[in-house]
């Protein structure tokens, strides 16, 4: 068991929020019961995580993307009003980190996508330095086609590739989520192929005229390895239950 401003504490200890400039409240976001015996961890605070939660028992919840956002109006209707009120109801504390879940060295989003595709980092770039650039253990992939193909396999989804590089790649930026404006920074610092969740209009465009290819594997599939490391973490260190629980997204 752990009182729940511990927890709080070993968090924010572990995960600095206070050096990003980030678009979210991080840390507890809502306030439930004091002593957390069994801690879920998940991508998104959406109604289907949270009624998972409470089936399963669970004391807290930690979550990359939280409730309270940026230009919220602070009306609390529809979906808000839901997800509160079960929350509220049934005593969960709700912990969120958005930007310093992404970023941390070894339990990050980032870093632990890396880890998933054989990655190895050895550069940062973009805006707070989010974006990676590193080689593979492997030696390479023959082609970008080779390269989505690994991704494919390891995430458990298809992708879309858009292809701008002919040739062998070794050198790989990337970056989990909505990373879309990373590319031209991701291109800047040396990568050949550029990975991240989701891709719009432009990138497509950007690939082709620079010569850089781009995968975009998904939002949710990127970053459903952050919250659970760190969560896993949390439950070594303190003698608590974990539970990761994964709501299936296509985004």
């Amino acid at each position: 068991m752990i009182e729940r401003h511990a927890l709080l504490q070993s968090l924010q200890t572990l995960l600095l929020p206070e050096r990003f400039k980030d678009y979210c409240h991080n840390g507890l976001q809502v306030e439930g019961r004091t002593d957390i015996r069994h801690l879920v961890s998940g991508v998104t605070a959406s109604e289907a995580l949270i009624q998972a939660a409470i089936d399963c028992g669970a004391d807290a919840i930690l979550v990359h993307h939280g409730l309270f956002w940026k230009g919220f109006d602070g009306q609390v209707s529809g979906w808000m009003r839901k997800r509160l009120s079960l929350l509220l109801s049934h005593d969960i504390n709700l912990f969120a980190y958005h930007l310093p879940l992404d970023a941390h060295p070894e339990l990050g989003n980032n870093a632990q996508l890396g880890r998933l595709l054989g990655l190895q980092a050895h550069a940062s770039f973009g805006e707070q330095s989010l974006g990676l650039l590193g080689t593979t253990l492997s030696g390479g992939w023959e082609s970008d086609a080779a390269l989505a193909q690994h991704v494919e396999a390891a995430l458990g989804r298809s992708v879309t590739l858009v292809s701008g590089r002919v040739g062998p790649v070794s050198q790989v930026g990337w970056c989990t989520g909505g990373a879309q404006g990373y590319f031209e920074p991701a291109i800047a610092a040396g990568a050949q192929v550029f990975i991240t969740g989701e891709i719009s209009e432009p990138q497509a465009h950007y690939a082709r005229e620079c010569g850089v290819s781009y995968i975009a594997c998904g939002h949710h599939a990127s970053e459903r390895y952050g919250a659970p490391a760190v969560a896993s973490k949390m439950a070594t260190d303190f003698g608590i239950r974990h539970t990761f629980i994964d709501i299936p997204n296509p985004a």
